[in-house]
């Protein structure tokens, strides 16, 4: 399998994307940290304010599973042909870090958060913090660059077993999160409440 890892040009744009949307994301009114003052490594309490605020919680681990799932796409895309002229690799990763930032804006708009809100046991979501939206960003593309190291099979066991890990400590996983976002089902979120 060709790899898709992008050259020094690509990265820069990667890098260029991210900050833009860091920089949408502050004018959008988004807080650069959590509102406790602290930037943590580690934040494990799902049901709390701090969660998605600080550099790493349980759900960065959807976060690299969006990375192998992007490798994966711009794989079966650039397999066929190669677009943007010159080497393939140069605009992969700069165009899944746009769709990631992207997932990130439109995640911390009223409309998303709402929408957690309503239909998830995430009934007090503030949304991101800045931090934690860069840092989900970077988890991608942690996530698409494993996947250019790794044979395709242990992609897909390391995605398999992330979703499985944080559907038994925090029930709830990517899966789960976009089924209830898109079609929100009422046993599993008795279910995601313990109830």
């Amino acid at each position: 399998m060709t790899s898709l890892l992008p050259n020094r040009r690509g990265a820069l744009a990667a890098l260029a994307i991210a900050l833009v949307a860091g920089a949408i994301l502050l004018v959008m009114g988004r807080t650069p940290i959590c509102t406790c003052g602290t930037v943590k490594l580690w934040w494990g309490t799902v049901q709390s304010a701090e969660n998605s605020q600080h550099i790493m919680d349980w759900y960065s681990a959807s976060h690299l599973i969006h990375g192998l799932l992007f490798y994966f796409f711009a794989h079966l895309l650039w397999r066929r042909w190669k677009l943007f002229g010159g080497k393939p690799a140069s605009w992969a990763l700069p165009i899944a870090v746009a769709f990631e930032s992207f997932w990130e804006l439109l995640e911390n708009s009223p409309l998303i958060i709402d929408r957690y809100r309503a239909v998830t046991v995430s009934f007090g979501y503030e949304g991101d913090s800045v931090v934690n939206s860069l840092s989900d960003i970077g988890f991608m593309a942690l996530g698409f660059w494993a996947a250019s190291k790794l044979p395709v099979w242990a992609s897909v066991v390391l995605g398999v077993f992330l979703e499985l890990f944080t559907l038994y400590f925090i029930r709830d996983n990517l899966t789960l999160n976009v089924l209830m976002l898109v079609w929100p089902l009422e046993a599993v979120r008795q279910w995601q409440a313990g109830v």
